[in-house]
């Protein structure tokens, strides 16, 4: 068992400052949740506590000793291991392979495979997987890298376990698999820091909460103490009501885009939809109903067997994602690391790689490329570097708003959205709604892909249910609930339908 005390802690990067002189304690064996907008230091002092980055100055006090961290085994010789909220994962590994990176077990000369696969399938079965532990990385879902990421934590006997946004890309049933495993960590003496977004999930879980705001503690009390509106409250320095934006019918329901009898092998079955011209169109689903798999078959990003297309009432090919773009067509994917942003490059092209045409006569015009991130920085409120840092650089939350910066960009016709809040903070959201809101008013035409059926109901004109590569409901403004969507999600309702 773990207890930590922080005093002090301060970090900068070069000149600027991201946590001021924070202090708290966390106790042993207790669930502690880290709560604060995008940006608020949760994820940089975390990387402090696990051997990531040395602070600037400060003191971390471990059972009451004062420690220093060279490096993250350091940190995990005493039992404290970081689950990052981006995946820390080798794609081209297998599973087994990926859960005993830089620890391997040998018999001899040779690598002990035979152990280190069966130690893997028991660390996956207390996670809720049965997966073969020599399939590759790059084979498995989203929702399944995230439950490999936290099988190879507690393969590592974790004493304190820092959750970083762990169910993010959980459906409701993993996630409460998680939930009942983290019971089990805590009655074990395990003690767990746990950094969420979601409120919700935090007043369920947590004995603790502290709140960070702009690099600062504001708060730590019992969870018991502390409403949800409180904790928004806390972490937004203000009131913050009005979540999703009122709905305004959408005043040219003229259709923009169609969609017939896509088929994508394996996860979409004869799709047919069609889009309006100022709508919002969700598409919802449990995990592994194909609506990620569908839009990525469309825009040529993975093979689809057949699917017609028109916009605008004109025929069009999509065969590439440039090809979709030249039609006014953009997707913003819902794995931003890997394929939304180019995570090592500056913030700059990153913004402007869509749009190159507008800056090369034929020589790039950098300075434009910097007004124009400027101009889009202040406009998405994107927080944390210049115009030449790299996107790795930035919080989760503000990597986000760049990669929806990126794809509006070239100012597009049609909008595909796959899980544009995931892993951002109440009062991002909250802008990232009001934001896709402006674009139905302006006459873009949208389409929202979400696990959060809260998201899908406070922002959607209509909602497009899947199960099992099919579409099996089309719900329209009031016809929207979170019962009704999941009866059609789970097949208690629907049939295949067109919408």
């Amino acid at each position: 068992m773990l207890s930590v005390r922080f005093e002090g802690i301060c970090k900068d990067f070069g000149t600027v400052r991201v946590l001021y002189d924070v202090g708290f304690s966390i106790q042993k064996g207790e669930v502690h949740a880290l709560i604060g907008e995008n940006g608020a230091g949760k994820s940089t002092l975390m990387k402090i506590l696990g051997g990531y980055h040395a602070p600037s100055a400060g003191q971390i006090f471990v059972n009451g000793e004062a420690v220093q961290f060279h490096d993250s085994k350091a940190a995990e010789e005493l039992g404290i291991v970081l689950i990052h909220q981006e995946f820390n994962l080798a794609e081209d590994l297998s599973i087994a392979q990926n859960v005993f990176l830089g620890r391997e077990l040998h018999r001899g000369f040779l690598l002990d495979e035979a152990t280190m696969n069966k130690k893997t399938v028991a660390a996956l079965e207390q996670v809720g997987l049965q997966l073969d532990p020599r399939r590759k990385l790059r084979s498995l879902i989203v929702a399944e890298k995230q439950l490999v990421e936290i099988a190879k934590a507690l393969s590592r006997n974790a004493k304190l376990l820092i959750m970083d946004e762990p169910t993010a890309t959980l459906t409701p049933d993993e996630t409460q698999t998680l939930f009942k495993l983290i019971a089990q960590l805590k009655a074990e003496g395990v003690t767990i820091l746990y950094i969420s977004h979601k409120l919700e999930e935090v007043k369920a879980l947590s004995d603790t909460v502290t709140v960070l705001r702009d690099g600062r503690h504001i708060q730590t009390a019992p969870t018991q103490d502390l409403s949800q509106q409180e904790m928004a409250n806390l972490m937004v320095g203000r009131e913050l009501s009005d979540m999703f934006p009122p709905k305004t019918a959408p005043e040219q329901p003229k259709t923009v885009f169609q969609a017939e009898r896509v088929s994508v092998p394996g996860w979409a079955r004869e799709v047919s939809f069609e889009l309006r011209r100022g709508e919002i169109l969700g598409f919802a689903g449990l995990v592994g109903a194909g609506r990620t798999e569908l839009f990525e078959g469309i825009l040529g990003l993975r093979p689809r067997t057949s699917g017609r297309f028109a916009l605008e009432g004109r025929p069009i090919d999509l065969k590439s994602p440039s090809q979709a773009l030249e039609q006014g067509i953009v997707y913003l994917s819902e794995d931003r690391k890997g394929k939304g942003l180019h995570i090592n490059m500056a913030l700059r092209p990153n913004l402007t790689l869509m749009a190159l045409e507008r800056y090369a006569h034929p020589l790039l015009d950098t300075s434009a490329e910097a007004r124009a991130f400027a101009e889009n920085a202040n406009r998405f409120n994107i927080r944390g570097g210049s115009a030449e840092a790299k996107a790795s650089a930035l919080s989760g939350g503000n990597q986000q708003k760049l990669a929806l910066a990126k794809i509006l960009h070239p100012d597009p016709k049609v909008v595909i959205l796959d899980e544009p809040t995931r892993g951002v903070d109440i009062g991002a959201k909250r802008e990232i709604y009001f934001l896709i809101q402006g674009l139905a008013q302006r006459g873009k035409s949208v389409i929202v892909i979400s696990s959060e059926l809260i998201e899908l109901i406070g922002l959607c004109h209509r909602l497009v249910v899947m199960r099992g590569g099919r579409i099996t409901g089309l719900l329209d403004q009031q016809e929207m609930s979170e019962p009704e969507i999941i009866a059609y999600a789970t097949g208690l309702k629907g049939s295949h339908a067109t919408a």
